[in-house]
Formats: C-alpha cells, sequence, structure tokens
C-alpha cells in the first residue's frame, strides 16, 4: 500500500493553526502560573484561617490540574508539528492507515484512525 501525503498548501494552514494554539497554551500556561496560590511567598508568613488554607490548596489543585492539561496539549502539538515534517500527518500510528479528513479537521492531533481509537475502548 503506498502512502497517501497531504499537499502543502493543506498542511501549511494546519501547521499554522498549531503554531498558534501553540503560542496560546504557553501564554495560558504563565497565566496559570500566577494564578497559583503556592506561588504567593508571603501566604508561608501568614497564620490563615483553615478555610483560608483549605481555599488555598484547592485553588493549588485547580491550577496543578488545569497546567497538566496545558502540558498533555502542548505534547500533542508538537507531536503532531513533529508528523507533519516527517510526512506521517494523517497517518495512523497503529495500522498506518489514512485517518479520516473529517477526524483531523475536528482534531488536528489525532493520531489513530476511529478503528485503532475504538479498539482502544473495548
Amino acid at each position: 500500500m503506498s502512502r497517501i501525503k497531504f499537499p502543502l498548501p493543506v498542511l501549511k494552514p494546519v501547521s499554522n493553526y498549531l503554531k498558534t494554539e501553540e503560542k496560546k497554551l504557553k501564554q495560558r500556561k504563565k497565566e496559570l502560573e500566577k494564578e497559583d496560590p503556592f506561588t504567593n511567598h508571603d501566604r508561608v508568613n501568614d497564620n490563615a484561617a483553615i478555610d483560608a488554607e483549605a481555599a488555598e490548596e484547592s485553588g493549588h489543585d485547580r491550577v496543578s490540574a488545569l497546567k497538566l492539561e496545558v502540558d498533555r496539549m502542548l505534547v500533542r502539538i508538537r507531536k503532531t508539528l513533529t508528523r507533519i515534517k516527517l510526512g506521517k500527518f494523517g497517518l495512523c500510528e497503529k495500522c498506518g492507515k489514512m485517518i479520516d479528513t473529517d477526524r483531523l479537521a475536528i482534531d488536528p492531533t489525532a493520531t489513530e484512525c476511529i478503528v485503532c481509537a475504538n479498539k482502544k475502548k473495548d
């Protein structure tokens, strides 16, 4: 089976979109770091009430979870940009077949065809 590659006029907008999203995510990560209550050095010196401490911990947990999700999305984007450079964009990592273009339109970072992705769920 010969590989079908996407033409450059198709890949260029996808690549530009992913680079823009990468910049947005990096900015969001910086914003989240500022929102983290644990980055406030004065918090160590205060004798906050139990409810204030609980609010700080809850805020830290929320920010940590959001940062983790941003990191995961950044990895997916970087992986997809690498796949574009290698000429493997749109090919399923598992079976090597083309990923449906509708699937890629919804999520350009998809690395598996729908058949292989559904096998994981079983």
